[in-house]
């Protein structure tokens, strides 16, 4: 049987003892840690916990602990025919004025064998793909289990300092990255600096680092830095409220862009696009990262099945093929390693099952 217990495994930190779950982020000003999910379509998780300590990211996990599903077993909102006309109809809305960058997500998913614990996914994904902000949240009760490997700020307080570190522009090498990459960056570099300026005093948002390229495991992204100080009487609530959900996979202008989406993809994104970290109240710190390079644990009728989302930065230059490859690049390392339970070549099997979900 898998562990069922709450906790959250965050920012070095292993969280147990649950107190308290609300979805009001005005608990996020009031006392405790506290780990945070963020769903895209809006819901809100804050959950309290007693007892916090230093831990890894992934602690090593029992055997058997994760067998994941069948490498082949892979199935995609969209396949590549539809994923290609999307991007065209995105291609459209940009010639028509309507948006200038719509990020086209799409989620895999795949059935679950009984008896899987998503922190020892967790752990396995830390040994395979070490990621900046990997970690855990593990509610069952309510509804939450999750495994990140993000490796993408969304949004880090110290005090009344706030940062965002948007990635956008995504290559296997950084030779192959261009315009159109840096582009798809100073676009949402753009719209960061706005959403934080609802909430930071005037003047002081500014972009120490610009399309920085940072290698990942078997990719290379373009990353920049967006800092401000907040206003006087603005917090977790009112930073949620102007920055979320975030820029990089959502588009721009933000409000059309979510337009564009929620009419072009067919299955909602969940906590995928998300945010997801934590929260000390009593020190007025905390990190959360955009909820990219991450599963989760959907139970319904007595079965279960992991999900996956992955998703490109669409602008008028792009090619339909080139951004189906881009979404099967962010997703054939990962989802090899949860298909295998880690082991050797999973990635190069699983890329076969990728494909196969896009047919």
């Amino acid at each position: 049987m898998p562990d069922t217990f709450p906790l959250a495994r965050l920012g070095g930190f292993l969280a147990t003892g649950l107190r308290d779950v609300t979805g009001d982020p005005g608990a996020l000003e009031s006392s405790g840690w506290w780990a945070v999910v963020a769903g895209y379509e809006g819901d809100l998780l804050c959950a309290r916990f007693d007892d916090v300590r230093p831990a890894r990211a992934g602690a090593p996990p029992r055997p058997g602990a994760w067998r994941g599903p069948a490498p082949h077993a892979w199935r995609s909102s969209l396949d590549r025919a539809a994923y290609g006309a999307a991007v065209e109809r995105v291609r459209e809305h940009i010639a028509a004025g309507d948006v200038y960058q719509a990020n086209l997500c799409r989620v895999l998913s795949a059935p679950l064998p009984a008896g899987d614990d998503i922190d020892a996914l967790t752990a396995l994904l830390t040994r395979r793909n070490a990621a900046r902000f990997a970690g855990t949240v593990r509610l069952p009760d309510h509804g939450t289990e999750i495994a990140t490997a993000s490796p993408e700020l969304f949004l880090r307080r110290r005090g009344r300092v706030v940062e965002s570190g948007p990635i956008k522009g995504t290559a296997r090498r950084a030779e192959d990255l261009g315009q159109k990459e840096r582009a798809e960056n100073v676009m949402i570099v753009d719209l960061v600096r706005n959403d934080l300026g609802t909430v930071c005093v005037p003047g002081t948002v500014t972009v120490p680092e610009l399309c920085v390229p940072e290698e990942r495991p078997g990719l290379t992204h373009l990353v920049s830095t967006v800092r401000g100080e907040l206003a006087p009487g603005a917090g977790w609530p009112e930073l949620l409220a102007g920055a979320f959900p975030p820029g990089s996979v959502t588009g721009a202008p933000k409000s059309s862009a979510l337009r564009v989406i929620d009419a072009l993809e067919p299955a909602p994104r969940g906590p995928y696009c998300g945010a997801l970290g934590w929260v000390d109240a009593d020190r007025g710190t905390g990190e959360l990262a955009v909820a990219i390079r991450t599963f989760w644990i959907d139970r319904h009728g007595g079965g279960a099945e992991l999900r996956f989302g992955t998703g490109a930065g669409i602008i008028w230059d792009s090619d339909p093929e080139r951004e189906w490859a881009e979404t099967q690049l962010k997703a054939a390392r990962l989802i090899g390693v949860a298909s295998t339970g880690g082991q050797p070549n999973g990635g190069e099997r699983s890329q076969h099952g990728a494909d196969l979900a896009g047919r």
